[in-house]
């Protein structure tokens, strides 16, 4: 299933992709997209839904973050090798994570607006995970069990606030639109392999970021376990995996974004995103 949340922001609806790819209502079937309904049981009754017999969304209609009330939005720092040899870093024994601000979220095509004081606004392609079952010392084995599906995510980031700032990451990571997710929350039974997903991001029509996540250091199974190690991750919250190479960060000279451009981005299978940076 591709599930979706549309509308004005604050005012999403839960929606769901049909064959055709047209959003469809669920809003008589679910009042929202989030942690009461991505559980193995909720998603389980989700499939015997006549999606071809409810009604239409309007095309154009605004699309919302894919999912609601998120509680915890956990990152995965330095995830791809290539990624962490074109910033000079080494390759991590054990994954970095740091936090993104929940209310940094936003719908896919929303407009990333740049904070005050900003000077190295960047980019960041990434595949987010959104947690189904609470979550808590599990095997890698079982740990995509607790998973309830998987989204498109750009990790937008502050560079001057991540790594000239002193403390942690957290600084560059949180601010207000940081954290555009969707358009779909794809259910796992729709992926055949999150390891080998093709993964690309323009900036104004330009190729940025092209990857594949075949590429990452430790893989979602691991992540999932290993984040399950210091934390209680609850129905509704996100882990987002790490980016592969071409962010601006990584270019010489290093180039980043500003007032007007505009960010293309997609994963295979789990759709595109367009956002535009604004002042």
């Amino acid at each position: 299933m591709r599930l979706i949340r549309y509308g004005e922001p604050g005012q999403e609806k839960p929606g769901i992709l049909d064959t055709e790819g047209r959003v469809r209502d669920l809003s008589a079937t679910l009042d929202d997209l989030g942690a009461a309904s991505l559980g193995r049981d909720a998603l389980e009754r989700l499939k015997g839904v006549d999606v071809a017999g409810l009604p239409l969304v309007a095309e154009g209609t605004r699309l919302g973050p894919c999912v609601a009330n998120v509680g915890n939005f956990v990152a995965v720092g330095l995830n791809y090798s290539d990624h962490a040899a074109e910033t000079g870093a080494a390759i991590p024994a054990e994954p970095i994570l740091f936090n993104k601000a929940p209310s940094c979220i936003i719908g896919p095509n929303d407009d990333v607006v740049i904070p005050r004081g900003s000077t190295k606004l960047d980019w960041e392609v990434e595949l987010a995970l959104v947690i189904g079952e609470t979550c808590s010392y599990v095997s890698e084995e079982e740990a995509l069990s607790y998973v309830a599906g998987a989204c498109l995510c750009n990790d937008v980031s502050e560079r001057a606030f991540q790594n000239e700032r002193g403390g942690t990451w957290t600084k560059g990571k949180g601010c207000p639109t940081f954290g555009p997710l969707g358009p779909w929350l794809v259910t796992l039974d729709e992926i055949d392999d999150l390891q080998d997903l093709d993964m690309w991001l323009d900036v104004n029509g330009n190729r940025r970021q092209t990857g594949n996540t075949s590429t990452m250091i430790f893989n979602c199974a691991f992540l999932v376990h290993y984040i399950s190690q210091f934390m209680i991750l609850r129905p509704g919250d996100v882990i987002t995996t790490g980016t592969p190479p071409g962010v601006g960060l990584g270019m010489k000279p290093q180039t980043f974004l500003k007032e007007g451009d505009r960010m293309s981005l997609g994963i295979k299978g789990l759709g595109t995103q367009e956002q535009t940076v604004r002042a």
